[in-house]
Formats: C-alpha cells, structure tokens, sequence
C-alpha cells in the first residue's frame, strides 16, 4: 500500500497499467482525449510490479489494471472512469486534480 501511495503521491492523474491490456489502453487514450498527461505505470515494466497489483486488488480492483488515481485518490478501474464519462463527471474531475486546463 505504502508504495502505491509514494507513487501517486503529488502526481495529479496516476494510470496503473499492463502494456498488453487493451482495456487500459482505452481507459488512458479517454484520459487523453480531454488533454490530461497521465503518469502511467505499467506493471509489467516495474520490478516490483506484482507488489503493486497485490496492493491494488487489497484496494478493491479486480483485476488490478486499469487503476487510475486523480488527485491522489483512487477512483477505480475502467467501469467507474466510463461511468464517470457517460455522467459528463470526468472532465470536471481532471479539471479539479490539476490534470488538465481548459
């Protein structure tokens, strides 16, 4: 847990990430649609990758990827980030965290 809070931590918009999942990459090509520069974590890139998807799942996601944090707090996977879309709610959110400017 502590490592995905460091990795978050002063960051605006966090993406958790597995370079071959097709989900997370529609999820982070949404978020950019509206301008927002993601830090993006792929897991299987990271060393310690597995480490960070266990804490991700304690966290509630299931599968771990895609995690997106906007302003330090975890908003979910790519259910809630479409739910968000349809609700008109994510570019007010993105806005809010410093993510994008408009």
């Amino acid at each position: 847990m502590d490592t995905v809070n460091r990795l978050v931590e002063e960051k605006a918009l966090v993406i958790f990430s597995r370079s071959s999942c097709c989900i997370s990459h529609s999820v982070l090509q949404l978020i950019s649609s509206y301008g927002a520069n993601a830090t993006v974590y792929e897991l299987d890139d990271m060393s310690n990758g597995q480490e960070v998807d266990k804490a991700l799942q304690k966290l509630g996601l299931r599968p771990g990827v895609p995690a997106v944090f906007i302003g330090q707090k975890l908003v979910g996977g790519a259910k809630e980030i479409i739910s968000l879309q349809i609700q008109g709610k994510l570019m007010t959110m993105l806005k809010e965290a410093g993510a994008i400017w408009v």
